[in-house]
């Protein structure tokens, strides 16, 4: 399939054709990473980048204290 680059503001832009971008799983806003590799453009899907905090919202130990299951305290283990 052939698609034709256009200026787009300082920038030169393609439109990824429906039927790839579908088949790929993109859409508005998806954000891609462009690289060149011998002499090809290549666009593929940036993988998603987590930060911690946003992964820990909500965490509690309280929370946290039914995901482990290690048995009773034994030994120096135990606290009062």
């Amino acid at each position: 399939m052939f698609a034709r680059v256009a200026k787009w503001g300082n920038s030169l832009g393609v439109r990824v054709p429906k039927d790839i971008a579908a088949r790929l799983g993109l859409t508005e806003g998806t954000q891609v990473d462009i690289t060149a590799e011998d002499g090809r453009i290549v666009i593929t899907a940036a993988r998603p980048r987590y930060r911690l905090e946003d992964l820990l919202v909500g965490m509690t130990p309280d929370a946290m204290s039914d995901a482990f299951d290690w048995g009773p305290d034994k030994g120096r283990e135990i606290v009062e």
